[in-house]
């Protein structure tokens, strides 16, 4: 259809309408993203259904900016079935940056266009109409694949109910049935294992969780077990727990004991002071570690330091117990040195501060040298004209001068040059 053949209204627009055509030269450009993966296209002209019938409803009460409303009514132009709406709506379809949209969105422009000036009038479906007939990336719900087969079950209940056929309502897809949790086979209307069936009819299959320990059941109580679990026995149609601890050879290494839990087993490693246990504790050792000794049916640790004389030989060394043993250390005031206990040096002759020999008289000095820096810095805010830094900086001067005229300012300057 070229300019001529166009609606009279299409033709007023495309002349004083740029952003019209500067809209449809962006979309061509963008039409370069990347390849869709192939579950995306339906969803996404989904997307783009959802977002016109948002951009109608926010634009439904709008009109044109400006203009001759005169005019307008006279050459039956409306806002409502204008391209200026649908430019306007088109702008808002797509996030920026959106690339696998705005693909979509250049494959769907001209259904899009058709369906505006010629179907949304008429009632005509636009998901029907665009993504379904127009781009052909979807397919009616229940269907799958180029030709929109049925999905196995029938597209009224695609897998029974219990399951997801995939690629229903694309035109991609393979139609079979991913089932959920307790169904399987090949249309989802088979029990797995754990489950059983509760219910059945030509249509629908209702699969219940058997008891926590049966893989097979009658039913969902603790007495209804046909099969158990691993870990579990049967016994009068209940799955009882297998004590693997207490009925086999001891399935842990010589350093761990055997814990049991529902339905397997834990190895859990003894305690420091076994060799070799039963159990969890001090208590249940079969042995006692090197440095402990039993006392009743406890292993308890040696304190060789209370108990042994003259435990640790070295000179100036004394013995400290630790759990399952001893260390030598040196005495207090003392440290290792060359595998000997030697007097600690920083104790002797400690490192002294920086001021720590310093007279009063020398503090003294300190101070007035930092006092001499304030009147230096005042002296050159003085030099600058402020009259309250002058003030402050000749009441200084006044304050060094009457302390260095005084006797003790004698005995601290004569004493500082002579080096006390």
């Amino acid at each position: 259809m070229n300019s001529a053949q166009l609606p009279a209204q299409r033709r007023y627009l495309f002349a004083t309408c740029p952003v019209a055509v500067l809209s449809v030269a962006v979309l061509l450009l963008i039409s370069v993203a990347p390849v869709l993966p192939k579950e995306e296209p339906c969803q996404l002209c989904k997307h783009l259904v959802k977002m016109v019938m948002k951009g109608l409803e926010k634009t439904s009460k709008k009109n044109f900016d400006g203009g001759n409303p005169a005019w307008e009514k006279d050459k039956r132009l409306t806002y409502k079935n204008s391209e200026t709406r649908l430019v306007e709506i088109t702008e808002t379809l797509c996030e920026k940056g959106d690339f696998e949209c705005y693909k979509v969105l250049e494959q769907c422009d001209e259904h899009l266009e058709t369906w505006w000036f010629e179907g949304k009038d008429n009632g005509s479906d636009l998901f029907q109409w665009m993504c379904m007939d127009g781009i052909k990336a979807c397919c009616p719900n229940g269907t799958f694949g180029p030709e929109c087969k049925e999905c196995l079950g029938g597209p009224a209940r695609p897998c029974y109910g219990n399951g997801r056929c995939l690629g229903d309502g694309t035109r991609w897809g393979s139609g079979l049935c991913k089932c959920n949790p307790g169904y399987g086979g090949f249309f989802c209307a088979s029990c797995t294992d754990g489950y059983f069936m509760e219910h059945r009819n030509e249509t629908h299959v209702v699969c219940t969780a058997c008891y926590s320990s049966c893989t097979e059941c009658t039913g969902a109580e603790d007495y209804e077990c046909v099969l158990c679990k691993q870990g579990y026995e049967l016994y009068h149609n209940r799955c009882i727990d297998i004590d693997e601890c207490e009925t086999g050879p001891a399935p842990c290494s010589p350093d761990q004991f055997c814990y049991n839990t529902e339905g397997s087993f834990e190895c859990r490693a003894c305690d420091k002071a076994c060799v070799g246990c039963k159990g969890a504790g001090r208590s249940n050792c079969k042995k006692c570690s090197p440095g402990y000794v039993r006392e009743g049916t406890k292993c308890v640790d040696i304190d060789e330091c209370s108990t042994q004389e003259n435990v640790c030989s070295g000179e100036k060394q004394v013995c400290e117990n630790s759990e399952g043993g001893y260390f030598c250390i040196c005495e207090q005031g003392y440290v290792p040195q060359d595998g000997k206990c030697v007097e600690d040096q920083t104790l002797v002759n400690p490192d002294k501060g920086l001021f720590d020999d310093i007279t009063d008289d020398e503090v003294v000095v300190l101070q007035q040298m930092f006092f001499g820096v304030i009147i230096c810095a005042l002296a050159t805010l003085a030099a600058k004209g402020d009259m309250v830094f002058t003030a402050i900086f000749i009441g200084a001067i006044a304050a060094m001068g009457g302390y260095w005229m005084s006797e003790r300012g004698d005995r601290v300057l004569d004493g500082f040059l002579k080096g006390r």
